[in-house]
C-alpha cells in the first residue's frame, strides 16, 4: 500500500526540491543525434547567457555510456527557480532525443528510478552504479546563490497560506475547478 501523501505545508516546504538535472540522450555512433544533442546543448548556452533561464550543461559530454546512463549523453544542471522554463523550452526543442529528468537528493538511486520524469521514450537505466543514499544533498554551483544554495525563501510559510487561501476564493467562481477538501 502506498503512504498517505503529505499535506502539511511546512513539510511539504521543507522537503520541496531545488535542484534538478536534464540527461539529454543520443546513441553513439549515431552523428545525426550527436549534433542534434550538441545544437540543443549549444542553444541552452546561448540562451542561458541571454537571460531566458539558468541552466548549467556540465562541460563534459558523455560519448559512451557512463554510470547509469546506457548511451552518449550529456547533463543539464537547473535550479528550482527555472525548472519549468528549462523544461518548457527542452519539450518543445528536443527533437527526437530523449530526456531523463530527476531531482538531485541524498538518494540517488531513487530519484533516477522513482523520481524521473521523461521527454521522449525512456531507456533502461543501470541503477547498481548509483549510490542508494548520500550523507549530502548533492549541492552544484553554490556560487549562483540558487537551489539549495538561495539564502532566500520564494515565500515564507505565513505568504504561503495566504496565498493558498486567495487562490480558493478566487477558483470559487469557476464551475470546471475541484475544491480542496475541508480540513
Amino acid at each position: 500500500m502506498a503512504k498517505k501523501p503529505p499535506t502539511d505545508l511546512k513539510t511539504v516546504l521543507e522537503s520541496e526540491i531545488k535542484e534538478w538535472h536534464f540527461h539529454i540522450y543520443f546513441h553513439q555512433g549515431n552523428a545525426e543525434e550527436h549534433h542534434a544533442a550538441m545544437e540543443l546543448r549549444d542553444a541552452v548556452l546561448r540562451l542561458r547567457r541571454d537571460g531566458a533561464f539558468i541552466a548549467v550543461p556540465l562541460f563534459r559530454v558523455n560519448t559512451d555510456p557512463i554510470g547509469p546512463h546506457p548511451v552518449g549523453s550529456y547533463e543539464i544542471w537547473a535550479p528550482s527557480e527555472t525548472f519549468s522554463s528549462v523544461y518548457s523550452y527542452l519539450c518543445m526543442n528536443r527533437g527526437s532525443l530523449s530526456i531523463l529528468v530527476h531531482p538531485l537528493t541524498r538518494d540517488q538511486r531513487e530519484d533516477h528510478e522513482h523520481r524521473n520524469a521523461w521527454i521522449g521514450p525512456a531507456y533502461p537505466l543501470d541503477l547498481t552504479k548509483l549510490p542508494v543514499r548520500s550523507d549530502d544533498i548533492p549541492i552544484q554551483y553554490p556560487s549562483l546563490k540558487v537551489g539549495y544554495s538561495s539564502k532566500v525563501p520564494f515565500m515564507n510559510l505565513e505568504d504561503r497560506a495566504a496565498l493558498g487561501a486567495n487562490v480558493e476564493k478566487m477558483l470559487l467562481k469557476e464551475p470546471d475547478a475541484a475544491r480542496a477538501p475541508i480540513p
